[in-house]
């Protein structure tokens, strides 16, 4: 039986270990995290902190929810992901809207895929009469300028969904989909997962993947395999690529979020699910989002209260030009190209707003990215093999680092496409 070891354990790992149990490989499955525990207090327990400003760095805030990493890219821009069985999908809003910028152009065709995980994820939209009535009123403030917005699928039941609106914080109630049932499903195939293992990197002979070596110094664990599959993430993966001696490209994105914050007394935004909406223009979206990462790191946020707080969320498409390094760092700046699409997109939900009676003072929230992908891209000629031609035998990508192009959409689904493809295509050459 030939044996895989995947790295990471999001929407691309999951998905990755998932297909290659079913194909009858012998998967190890490496988690650098420890289990998720879903944020379960009332946001107003941590209002004091807030208040006296403890909660406005950002490392602050990932202890207060472990599993959030962030890492400040620049002055301006953090990254964050999620660090435990899962991924960064326990930390996502649950959208799944197909992405599909710059696959076009390669000749890379995923319909097979999203229509098998559409139908394996069950993917629905949230009822409308549920949505708060703030949020209905941007929606038709939307659709009267022309903007054409649109429920959002997800990947949340409704039935079990209790509307506490902190989805991006962990699902208490266990209603919206996250990739460890992928993990859950190849564990139940056979595969063994390993938490708290963070991979340093990949042992390389004669030009083939020969297994990955897991912590640093006496601790280390050498783990030998046939085949090895990165999905450490835009960030993990190459980072461990470059530790293992192996190049990565310089293009990392990140999809930069911006929401605009206004204010309407007893809107309780809060009390439903983030985006539930969407709009898509040619490289950004806008959907209703509470930003509770501006409500606590954000120092002009502080002023209003979270029920009164309404916020409309800008994810963009930004400019592929990013640096990973071998030991974690990332340079990724806000470009100028960036911060007039930005610009233009803010404008653009501030009429929205507007039209949808919520009033000012009107103000920035946090400039960050969650979406990173783009530092080991796909390009036409590696399509047929689903991997860049430089990567040695026996080792695999299975993330949105594959991905040329930034999205300015959700990810999840596009992420889970890509390893689905590469997991049978390391069905199809290795086994």
């Amino acid at each position: 039986m030939m044996k895989a070891i995947v790295i990471g354990t999001g929407a691309g790992g999951a998905a990755a270990a998932r297909e290659l149990a079913n194909k009858g490989f012998e998967v190890l499955i490496l988690e650098a995290g420890g289990e998720f525990k879903p944020f379960t207090r009332r946001i107003s327990l941590v209002e004091p902190l807030r208040k006296i400003g403890l909660t406005r760095n950002e490392k602050n805030f990932s202890r207060v929810i472990p599993g959030y990493d962030s890492v400040r890219s620049s002055k301006d821009l953090i990254l964050f992901r999620g660090i435990a069985t899962g991924g960064s999908t326990i930390l996502a809003c649950g959208n799944m809207v197909r992405a599909e910028h710059g696959l076009k152009e390669i000749g890379l065709d995923l319909t097979k895929e999203f229509d098998e995980l559409e139908e394996l994820i069950k993917i629905s939209t949230f009822p409308q009469d549920r949505w708060r009535p703030v949020t209905r009123n941007m929606f038709e403030s939307a659709q009267e300028r022309g903007l054409e917005p649109q429920p959002t699928p997800k990947s949340v039941d409704s039935l079990k969904c209790i509307s506490c609106g902190l989805c991006e914080v962990g699902c208490s109630p266990g209603a919206r989909w996250d990739s460890t049932r992928f993990v859950d499903d190849a564990v139940n195939k056979g595969a063994v997962l390993k938490t708290r293992s963070p991979v340093k990197k990949v042992i390389i002979e004669k030009e083939r993947a020969r297994g990955v070596i897991v912590g640093s110094g006496s601790a280390s664990k050498l783990y030998e395999a046939d085949v090895v599959v990165l999905a450490a993430g835009g960030i993990g993966t190459p980072q461990i690529l470059k530790a293992s001696g192996l190049p990565a490209e310089d293009r990392l994105w990140v999809d930069i979020v911006l929401t605009l914050g206004g204010v309407s007394k007893g809107a309780n935004q809060l009390k439903e699910p983030p985006m539930v909406w969407y709009t898509k223009e040619e490289d950004y979206i806008l959907s209703p989002y509470i930003d509770i990462l501006s409500h606590f790191l954000h120092e002009p946020w502080k002023n209003v209260s979270i029920q009164d707080r309404v916020g409309l969320m800008v994810k963009l498409a930004d400019e592929e030009q990013g640096t990973v390094y071998a030991d974690g760092r990332v340079e990724k700046e806000i470009t100028l190209h960036d911060r007039s699409r930005l610009d233009e997109a803010i404008k653009q939900a501030k009429q929205v707003m507007e039209g949808a009676g919520v009033s000012g003072p009107f103000v920035e929230g946090v400039h960050n990215g969650g979406h990173l992908g783009g530092t080991v891209p796909l390009k036409k000629e590696d399509v047929k093999d689903m991997k860049p031609s430089w990567i040695p035998d026996g080792l695999w990508v299975a993330d949105l680092s594959l991905a040329p192009r930034s999205q300015g959409l959700p990810t999840i689904l596009l992420t889970s496409a890509l390893a689905l493809r590469v997991a049978r295509k390391i069905s199809e050459v290795e086994n």
